[in-house]
């Protein structure tokens, strides 16, 4: 369970990123954040694994104040929540598998990572992490080969060798075209259901958001002006959300 508790956020700038959020997430759901560019989308998710301090209020993961973590119980902390990111932050001139690989680098001997030695096991489960999102035969292609959409299921892959219990992805299909978004958005689906790990996505294209996530929290300046079932967003709400602006949607090509 992740609850956050008259969370905010100010940044050193003075711009509030984050204002008094109560928001409580079971685990195993699967949770889309939209709004405009700046509302606040980014930081929220990114309080969840400290990747951003909040500066008021709390951050409790599984009962944990997030805020008290520090050092080695930090870095263990965050080995339970996948990040995915837009950019896709993979070495391009390595093999898919050697990718995936890497995100057993924090629980390897130094030796082991600089020879890059991994146990038969470990192969084992990145190639069924390969496999759960349908490009196991690119297993041993290098990564400068691949479509940036089968580049961004690789990263998911990635994650999903690290076994998490969350997954937070930031605007994890914007650089992707619809058909590949389709896909991508359907892996993280797939794998909410089937995995049961709570998926937060913060993307811009509503039309996603409200296809597949069963949840939307909708985000304005910093403060939570909707969360509710995806099935019960209405034109009103997103008008409020995106304060009378242009909605964005996925273009259709």
């Amino acid at each position: 369970m992740i609850e956050f508790i008259n969370a905010s956020k100010t940044y050193p700038n003075g711009v509030k990123g984050l204002k008094n959020v109560n928001l409580t997430i079971d685990q195993g759901e699967f949770v889309a954040v939209i709004g405009l560019s700046g509302a606040g989308k980014s930081t929220l998710i990114r309080t969840v694994n400290r990747m951003h301090d909040v500066t008021g209020g709390q951050v409790i993961v599984d009962g944990v104040d997030v805020m008290t973590l520090k050092g080695k119980s930090l870095r263990k902390f965050r080995r339970k929540i996948g990040m995915i990111f837009q950019s896709f932050n993979l070495i391009s001139r390595s093999t898919v598998i050697r990718n995936v690989l890497a995100s057993n680098v924090p629980d390897l001997p130094w030796y082991r990572v600089l020879l890059g030695l991994y146990k038969k096991e470990q192969e084992m489960d990145a190639l069924a992490a390969l496999d759960k999102v349908g490009i196991l035969e690119k297993a041993y292609t290098r990564c400068d080969q691949l479509s940036g959409g089968q580049q961004q299921r690789v990263a998911l892959a990635r994650t999903l060798n690290q076994k998490p219990s969350i997954i937070l992805a930031d605007e994890p299909v914007a650089s992707l075209d619809p058909i590949m978004a389709d896909v991508v958005m359907s892996d993280f689906k797939r794998i909410n259901e089937e995995l049961k790990i709570t998926i937060i996505l913060n993307i811009h294209h509503v039309d996603l958001a409200l296809k597949y996530a069963t949840r939307v929290i909708g985000i304005r300046s910093g403060e939570i002006v909707y969360d509710g079932p995806s099935s019960e967003v209405t034109k009103e709400i997103l008008n409020e959300v995106y304060s009378g602006k242009e909605i964005p949607e996925l273009a259709k090509g």
